[in-house]
């Protein structure tokens, strides 16, 4: 792995709340561990799948009751949601790929666990689950638009 690549992902770990991240490289060019210190916060559970020319990475969108704001406070539409917030910066997909079928949409149910979107960041497509089960209330995100971390891309009112 060139060294420019390990200083990329070293600065996208320094962006975002990951611990530990670990690539193996099957042609015997080794594998790379990178991590950093305890924040003290919570952990992202992180699982690399590997495939020729890409890795995802599953993780667990925080789910997060939605502060009260003047916009909410007037909207009964989202009074009582729950927000799911991105946990990395990065590019939204809200399909597994662009003649796909979307992962969810407006007034769709989905469950704890469930893939509700992609977040690529640095060639990296990480599958962002929900961490609540309930209805999708709005979509806060368009399809291949930047995200940052925190960001809320979705409102689900719980079950």
């Amino acid at each position: 792995m060139e060294i420019e690549k390990v200083k990329e992902l070293l600065l996208m770990m320094e962006k975002t709340e990951l611990e530990e991240f670990e690539i193996v490289i099957e042609d015997d060019q080794g594998e790379i561990r990178l991590r950093k210190g305890s924040t003290g916060g919570n952990v992202l559970s992180n699982q690399i799948m590997t495939s020729p020319g890409a890795a995802v990475i599953g993780q667990q969108a925080a789910a997060v009751p939605a502060p009260a704001s003047e916009e909410k406070a007037g909207d009964p539409e989202t009074a009582g949601t729950v927000e799911i917030n991105s946990p990395i910066v990065g590019t939204f997909y809200s399909a597994p790929a662009p003649d796909a079928d979307l992962y969810v949409k407006v007034g769709e149910h989905i469950e704890i666990g469930q893939t509700v979107c992609i977040v690529e960041a640095m060639k990296l497509m990480n599958e962002i689950q929900a961490e609540v089960g309930g209805t999708v209330v709005k979509i806060l995100v368009e399809n291949a638009q930047p995200v940052e971390f925190g960001q809320v891309m979705f409102l689900v009112k719980p079950d």
